[in-house]
């Protein structure tokens, strides 16, 4: 017997997703249309909810030369963030993969302590450690580089706890075989460990990929020069304390672009990202 479905079960559902989406797209909407008009619009309190004459020769500006407060071009700054925040997705990848193989896969004293000390770094994020990192990159050498960027933000706990999670449903027969075969360490990661967590791996990139694209507090510190300055640091820059000086048209058009990059990232992923975060939680 099948079970109809009352018409109210299915429209209160839809209805709630529908006004979420709203909320969330709403203030995009409104940012992509003011950079669309001219700053006397949009001062004025007089621009319309659908897109102007000025599209074109607004983003063509922001990317190609700038505004007055932030003299950079945003083409440099979106460079730079996307390279930051390909290297932070990448390194904490790498090296939480190889943490979490050996925590699982391999015997050695004070195994569960070493999982534990990584675990405790969660309490201590870039704010908290930001005079001591920032004092290490210093003398390194590494202010104003992609390193300085990245580098102190690759090592990730949570990632670390998730591979763990994912490798301990990883079936024991699975080792025992390899074994049989005569697979080493290296090549039981490589050809049987690495395949399975492709899921996984598309997932925690996705994530921090975001993470390393919205940093605010560690590329300010870290670079003195506008060349290698962030995106998120140029919309800030570009939002001056007189009101009346901010190109508002300009600056919402650098974060409708400030927004492309990610946006990108998780609809090419999506389906990868979504069987990542299931199959982690099992």
């Amino acid at each position: 017997m099948v079970e109809r479905k009352h018409w109210f079960s299915t429209l209160l559902p839809h209805a709630i997703l529908i006004l979420g989406v709203l909320i969330v797209a709403f203030p995009v909407y409104v940012a992509f249309v003011g950079s669309s008009w001219d700053a006397g619009t949009i001062a004025n309190g007089t621009m319309p909810m659908t897109p102007g004459p000025y599209l074109v020769e607004n983003y063509s500006r922001v990317i190609l030369s700038g505004n007055a407060t932030a003299r950079e071009p945003v083409g440099p700054m979106l460079f730079n963030s996307f390279v930051m925040a390909m290297i932070i997705a990448l390194g904490k990848i790498a090296i939480s993969i190889i943490s979490a193989y050996a925590v699982v896969y391999f015997r050695f004293p004070l195994r569960k302590t070493a999982f534990w000390l990584i675990f405790i770094t969660l309490m201590l994020p870039v704010e908290v450690r930001i005079y001591p990192t920032y004092k290490i990159v210093a003398d390194l050498g590494l202010l104003d580089t992609y390193g300085g960027l990245a580098i102190p933000l690759i090592a990730s706990a949570t990632a670390t706890l998730l591979f763990r999670q994912f490798f301990m449903t990883i079936p024991d027969e699975l080792v025992e075989a390899s074994k049989i075969d005569g697979a080493g360490p290296w090549k039981f990661f490589k050809d049987t460990v690495l395949p399975l967590s492709i899921t996984t791996v598309a997932a925690l990139f996705v994530i921090q990929f975001i993470y390393g694209w919205n940093q605010y507090l560690w590329p300010l510190l870290i670079t003195t020069r506008e060349d290698m300055q962030t995106i998120v640091i140029g919309i800030k820059k570009m939002l001056v304390t007189q009101d009346a000086l901010t190109e508002w048209q300009l600056a919402m058009a650098t974060a409708v672009l400030a927004m492309l990059p990610p946006v990108v990232v998780v609809l090419v992923m999506q389906k990868l990202f979504v069987r990542g975060l299931v199959e982690t939680e099992k």
